[in-house]
């Protein structure tokens, strides 16, 4: 199969009348295939679902430790500010490397070895908090580890969802994918608080678990997570080719324009400082500051709840022009608005469009892309997508401190303003559905 990307339209007359290849006797007929099975019995992308639950909730678990440590062991929010960085950035340029992999290796092996990777890591973390050795390089090492691993394996989970759900399901499972995601994001920092406050330790050796059983339950996927692992091995073409792949599909180039600005303006941590400088100079006490992004961060679950229902009842055209200039409308809202509550309302409409938008975003990269170049384009989109957040967090920082709360959100409502046009051009506004151009 090339790996060149094909044109996203189908010729009308034989959409219409299409020609039947010949059958081999004995065949069936496409009347007579096996009706095709809901997702929720699908045993192999359930388990890799579940697997990959579990180690969401296993990271998330650990990710909200590592500052709590830090600060315990140094008293420093600078060296807490620099290790969150460092892990992010690691994280999103570990993903191409962990894209090409993903292409040549058999992606169930990729993803039990970083699992097993850090149950070892993380458990020796634990036992080295027990013994008073966790030093500052110890804990940046066992941080930036934990972030190869997990940019190493991220496009492999991904990318196996082509290989074991049909064309016709790729939606359905890109949401529920979300609602993992977006649901490890609300019980993993509430689960490493609790288990922090009883003991330092506690949370890195509850991930430890976690991954452990992400491994195991990585076992019962029976299913290769390849559509031809023999092609996959002898696929010759580099890490590249996940960028030119990117960039000379139609639907997929101006969306991922798009989504590295809305990801400048109001990348979770940007969006999060920015709120709380704002409360803070409104005189907001430390309880209404937290229900404030209590209130966006719930906005994320309920997107990826209800993208489901979304996709069955909105166009795509319609979903991603909502979603592109929702953003610089919510920027001009908090420009404007007062007090402090109405804010985390305002801002819970970027975050319920989050997890709606990635899911539309990746049912089209996996309906376009080739099995054997999943990983590399995903490794890719990773990368754009990540590398953007750091920035945006570096614009807010420094524009709050020269000028004020209004001119961060003026700022915010210019980037996304901006990446916002290519969402205008006529191939976007009569996007087909994912399925419609699956190869």
């Amino acid at each position: 199969m090339s790996t060149e990307p094909r044109e996203l339209t189908a010729d009308p007359v034989e959409a219409e009348h299409p020609v039947e290849p010949e059958q081999p006797v004995g065949a069936k007929r496409p009347a007579e295939a096996e009706p095709e099975k809901p997702l929720i019995k699908n045993r192999d992308f359930q388990a890799l679902w579940s697997s990959e639950a579990f180690a969401a909730v296993a990271k998330e678990t650990a990710e909200i430790a590592y500052p709590l440590l830090v600060l315990a062991t140094t008293g420093s929010a600078l060296y807490a500010g620099i290790v969150g960085s460092a892990q992010l950035i690691t994280a999103s340029v570990m993903s191409i490397p962990g894209g090409t992999l993903a292409d040549r290796l058999d992606r169930r092996l990729l993803l039990i070895g970083c699992n097993l990777v850090r149950v070892v890591l993380l458990g020796l973390f634990g036992l080295l908090i027990f013994t008073d050795s966790a030093s500052m390089p110890v804990i940046f090492g066992i941080a930036l580890a934990s972030a190869v691993c997990f940019g190493i394996s991220q496009p492999a989970g991904l990318a196996a969802i082509k290989a074991l759900v049909p064309a016709s399901q790729l939606t359905q499972a890109t949401a529920q994918n979300q609602i993992r995601y977006f649901g490890a994001t609300m019980a993993g920092p509430p689960i490493g608080g609790a288990l922090f406050g009883l003991a330092r330790a506690f949370p890195y050796l509850a991930s430890a678990i976690g991954f452990l059983i992400s491994t195991v339950l990585l076992l019962f996927v029976r299913k290769p997570m390849q559509v031809d692992s023999g092609e996959q091995a002898k696929e010759k073409r580099g890490t590249a080719e996940g960028f030119r792949f990117l960039f000379k599909q139609p639907i997929l180039r101006p969306l991922i324009i798009w989504i590295m600005g809305s990801n400048m303006a109001f990348t979770h941590s940007g969006i999060f400082l920015a709120l709380i400088a704002t409360a803070q100079t409104r005189g907001a006490s430390e309880s209404f500051i937290g229900a404030t992004l209590a209130m966006a961060g719930v906005g994320g679950l309920v997107g990826s709840l209800v993208a489901g229902w979304v996709f069955k009842k909105v166009k795509p055209s319609v979903i991603v022009l909502c979603g592109a200039w929702v953003g610089p409308v919510v920027a001009v809202l908090l420009a404007v608005t007062p007090g402090v509550i109405p804010l985390g309302i305002i801002v819970t409409l970027v975050f319920i469009r989050g997890p709606i938008v990635s899911t539309l975003f990746l049912s089209y990269l996996a309906a376009v892309a080739p099995d054997k170049v999943q990983g590399r384009v995903l490794g890719a989109v990773f990368f754009m997508s990540m590398s953007a957040a750091p920035l945006g967090v570096f614009v807010v920082g420094a524009v709050f401190d020269l000028a004020g709360s209004t001119w961060v959100f003026v700022t915010m409502c210019l980037i996304s303003g901006v990446a916002a046009l290519p969402t205008l051009s006529k191939r976007i506004r009569t996007l087909p559905r994912p399925e419609a151009v699956a190869v």
